[in-house]
């Protein structure tokens, strides 16, 4: 099975060659009206080379992943603490339901007005916004598997004697992982997004300012480039976290 892995791999990867090749002819034949907005894929890669050379890629993409990291962190790590807290808590979760229902609904960029009148438009703006953007979703994961986890396993590891934080660390939270990182994978993407999003609105650095500012250049080649880092950024994030659920979970799932 594993000699075969490199080639399914090529396999899956054709779709993504016939598309690039596509990109390319109906650029350089001017198939599309409007040749300006849409240059050939080895234009765009050239003007990737030309952005790290020039020391412009390089800083506004670190911006960015330092925001989302700190962000989507900090977000998932209070939501997963939640998330087990009502989970097993029962007077803890009559107590929270009610705000998490009010404010769940609220779009993460909704807060973006909110937030640039209380923070202001600084480093923490971006990284307030993917806070609550990771929070919440991974909260409800967690929620969920807390709670789906069989009441028969609870009562047999009591009445072996286990204590209620002995059997939270080794039984509850490990059979809740499964929707845990259900909630990471699905936010680890989004949080890119999110980022994206606010630097084009209110932060000067960044991808989401460079695209920005290629837009009032008219320079398409740069705002593909940042819509490639974004896309190969979101496919990263949730790639690492299917690893690092099969390295924790595989074995006995």
């Amino acid at each position: 099975m594993t000699d075969q892995q490199p080639i399914h791999f090529l396999w899956g990867m054709v779709p993504v060659f016939v598309m690039l090749l596509l990109w390319e002819t109906t650029a350089r034949l001017q198939l599309i009206p409007g040749g300006i907005f849409f240059p050939p894929f080895t234009a765009v890669m050239a003007e990737v080379g030309d952005m790290l050379f020039g020391g412009v890629l390089i800083p506004n993409f670190m911006y960015s992943l330092g925001r989302v990291v700190a962000g989507f962190i900090s977000g998932s790590v209070c939501g997963i603490g939640m998330g087990i807290l009502m989970g097993w808590n029962e007077r803890a979760n009559r107590w929270f339901s009610p705000i998490i229902g009010l404010l769940y609904p609220i779009p993460a960029l909704g807060w973006l007005p909110v937030l640039m009148l209380w923070i202001g438009v600084n480093e923490m703006l971006p990284i307030a916004i993917i806070f609550i953007c990771s929070f919440f979703p991974v909260l409800y994961n967690t929620l969920t598997g807390v709670r789906q986890v069989k009441p028969e396993l609870i009562n047999a590891a009591r009445i072996l004697g286990a204590s209620d934080l002995f059997i939270l660390q080794r039984v509850v939270v490990p059979l809740a992982l499964p929707n845990i990182f259900t909630g990471l994978k699905l936010e680890a993407g989004m949080a890119w997004k999110v980022v994206i999003a606010s630097e084009m609105v209110a932060i000067p650095t960044g991808i989401g300012a460079l695209m920005m500012r290629a837009e009032s250049l008219v320079r398409m080649d740069i705002i593909l480039v940042c819509l490639m880092i974004l896309s190969v950024m979101c496919l990263l994030f949730e790639r690492f976290f299917a690893f690092l659920e099969f390295k924790t979970t595989g074995k006995w799932r």
